[in-house]
């Protein structure tokens, strides 16, 4: 690659960071090279801070970012409903962005009792875990009763396609998307993080009091553990994704009551865990 790179927002919507970029590439193609204009997703050091403390740094498209704190804060156990979160400012800095959270003080300070039993450790795969026990978190099995048809699932991949702006610009991002029973995709979110599209969503979701046990999440990812830990953390009794899952994520779906769908397309699908909310027509 080479040429100049300024900053661009193919996907805005509103948004105060461009969440794209415009670069000149060389594209090379049957031993024919040309000089052409390309659009790339922007990644960006998004810091979130609880009560003046900066808790972790996360590597995110700069786009849906007060959705990304709440969502990231629930699923991550910081804070249990909604309205423990005061509010919410977005402020940039020279490296990066902060997002500037006010919590309640027993949320706070539990996290930092958490913070404080972490200093001086190093070397974490998974940040914030002292023990295997810590690391690998068993949320409670969903109660989720919500059944959907299989033709409306594969309908809603094709959906959620449409809905996928920064995706169709870039080609870099993930998404995540909520579908309701009759099929619709009620609300999408990108990041280049896939961890992050979901905990935008959940965000999103939670901000709007929507009621977790009566939809289904759509991923465009793997099915991880964290994904499956985060879907049954809020109470979400369906994940399915584009691509497979883990087998600790086919575990921990079935201790939690998470039904599991992979390698979703238009026609077809695989269950790896709790089938039973899934209608054959």
């Amino acid at each position: 690659m080479r040429g100049s790179v300024s900053s661009g927002d193919a996907n805005s919507g509103g948004h105060l960071h461009p969440t794209s970029a415009h670069v000149n590439i060389e594209k090379w193609r049957d031993g024919q090279v040309m000089s052409v204009a390309d659009v790339v997703a922007e990644e960006v050091p998004i810091a979130l801070e609880y009560n003046g403390i900066s808790h972790v740094v996360m590597m995110a498209t700069p786009a849906d970012l007060e959705d990304f704190a709440l969502g990231f804060s629930l699923t991550e156990g910081i804070l249990a409903d909604p309205s423990e979160l005061f509010g919410c400012e977005i402020v940039t800095a020279i490296d990066g962005i902060q997002v500037q959270m006010e919590i309640a003080s027993q949320r706070f300070m539990t996290l930092k009792e958490k913070r404080r039993n972490l200093t001086g450790r190093t070397g974490c795969g998974l940040c914030g875990a002292e023990t295997l026990a810590q690391a690998i978190r068993t949320p409670p099995p969903v109660t989720s009763s919500a059944g959907f048809s299989a033709k409306v699932l594969h309908a809603a991949v094709d959906r959620m396609k449409q809905q996928q702006r920064l995706q169709q610009a870039t080609g870099a991002t993930h998404a995540a998307a909520w579908v309701q029973k009759n099929g619709d995709v009620l609300l999408v979110r990108e990041d280049v993080g896939r961890h992050n599209a979901l905990d935008k969503l959940i965000g999103a979701l939670a901000a709007d009091k929507h009621d977790f046990a009566s939809g289904a999440v759509l991923i465009t990812s793997r099915a991880s553990y964290e994904m499956v830990q985060k879907a049954a953390t809020m109470g979400i009794g369906m994940i399915a994704a584009i691509s497979a899952p883990t087998a600790l994520a086919i575990r921990l779906a079935q201790q939690t009551d998470v039904t599991l769908l992979g390698f979703m397309r238009e026609t077809s699908h695989v269950v790896y865990a709790n089938g039973r909310r899934l209608m054959m027509e």
